[in-house]
């Protein structure tokens, strides 16, 4: 055994004998007593296991509340009364905040694709790891908000990012169609990786690019299918380009970046017990330049992603999901080159009872033709299993352990640039979950 490899040795030694006495000290740990409601539970005074089959995870009850426009038929009884038939203000602001703190043992390292220096910790405390403040209410008899902010997230405590925030209406113009406008996430419509319970993400989605956008979906429910329609800006949240055509100090921005948007859809329905449904994305996107591709060019590519998503119950406790995507980016990094490549994740999510809740996350994508092209793109390879065990102190505050196996061999740097799967990505995580 070289010196390298003994020293790998000692640091899962270490990773191990950390988790574990983590894992024990959770064990041991009381419930504490907790006043918190979050702001739905607080406004309906219902509590959060009439929405939740475990929070985050909506049950049937709490996916209808969403389909009804975010509201119960009681909604105007926690108005003010104003006297005004014209106004329906809630009788208090509705406030809700979601917090998260983790003690995470990892393999993965922080890269540099230039020279390959690494910056690696075997243990790291996140904490915190996300402060989130969240409202919604009714405005009218069909139209509602929603909206949240993230003071912390990752590390990044300097600045408060707005992800989710958009208007709907329930019913335009009499037509039963749904109109929701705002930034939101395109993969919403399969799976909201918001109400996931595992700490891992549905990567396909954060791959594909299709989580947080600008624009508006529209809905119908035409007898058992469920149809949506929706035109985004197509290139995420962060670009705004100042307006200055017409001249000097104009005020307002251009948050898109190309003259065309994207469209999506998705078609659903329940065949014998199982929710299906399929999806389909054409937009564009610009080019991939720069180093290892990190730069986005002046080029605006064709970008198309289309799959199936499935899931069901086993029982009254456990919930299963699956979620199937492939996807073409022509030109994306070479011209007059198309690249393709698939993702998928698989779900389990086992309520065992009130307090313990068990999940199994599979998550498989393959790179393919943007394998050996010395971008960071080779990295969309993954292929691993995520277990997690929650623990319900209350139904808002949760304790979690999670370990996240990696199922594919590492690789060692082909071209100018360190991308890829250059190490494992393998961890143990546990930590803290509230809302509130």
């Amino acid at each position: 055994m070289n010196a390298q490899t003994s020293k790998v040795s000692e640091n899962y030694l270490v990773i191990l004998f950390v988790f574990f006495f983590l894992l024990i000290l959770f064990v041991l740990m009381m419930p504490t007593n907790s006043e918190a409601m979050p702001v739905f539970a607080r406004k309906y005074n219902i509590s959060c296991v009439a929405c939740h089959s475990a929070f985050p995870r909506l049950n049937e009850f709490g996916e209808q509340f969403v389909s009804d426009n975010f509201r119960l038929p009681n909604w105007k009884d926690s108005t003010v009364e104003t006297g005004d038939e014209m106004l329906a203000l809630p009788d208090s602001v509705p406030l809700a905040l979601r917090t998260q703190a983790f003690v995470q043992a990892r393999e993965a390292e922080t890269i540099d694709i230039n020279n390959g220096d690494t910056i690696s910790a075997d243990t790291d405390f996140q904490s915190p790891y996300l402060i989130k403040l969240l409202s919604s209410a009714p405005l009218s008899d069909h139209i509602s908000y929603y909206f949240y902010a993230i003071f912390a997230e990752k590390g990044d405590n300097g600045s408060v990012i707005v992800e989710d925030a958009w208007f709907s209406h329930d019913d335009v113009f009499g037509s039963e169609i749904s109109l929701m406008l705002g930034q939101f996430q395109v993969s919403d419509l399969m799976f909201p990786r918001e109400t996931r319970l595992t700490f891992q993400d549905f990567m396909v989605y954060r791959m594909a690019g299709l989580t947080y956008d600008r624009g508006t979906i529209f809905g119908y429910t035409a007898g058992p299918v469920d149809l949506s329609l929706g035109l985004v800006n197509g290139n995420g949240i962060s670009e705004n380009h100042t307006i200055n055509s017409p001249g000097y100090k104009r005020p307002d921005h251009l948050f898109d970046n190309n003259s065309g948007k994207a469209v999506f859809g998705r078609v659903g329905g329940n065949i014998a017990g199982v929710n299906l449904g399929l999806f389909g994305y054409s937009g564009t996107q610009k080019n991939a330049t720069g180093i290892a591709g990190t730069d986005s060019g002046d080029r605006d590519t064709d970008k198309v992603s289309y799959g199936i998503d499935l899931s069901g119950k086993f029982g009254y406790k456990t919930y299963w999901f699956a979620q199937l995507l492939q996807n073409d980016w022509d030109d994306f990094i070479s011209t007059n080159t198309k690249y393709s490549w698939f993702g998928s994740f698989i779900g389990v999510d086992y309520i065992h009872s009130d307090h313990w809740v068990y999940s199994l996350l599979y998550n498989y994508a393959d790179a393919n033709d943007l394998k050996n092209t010395d971008t960071v793109y080779e990295g969309i390879d993954i292929n691993s299993i995520t277990l997690s065990a929650s623990y319900y102190f209350m139904r808002n505050v949760k304790g979690v352990i999670e370990v996240n196996l990696d199922l594919l061999d590492t690789v060692d740097k082909t071209g100018t640039y360190w991308t890829g799967h250059l190490t494992g990505e393998n961890y143990a995580l546990i930590g803290f979950d509230a809302a509130f």
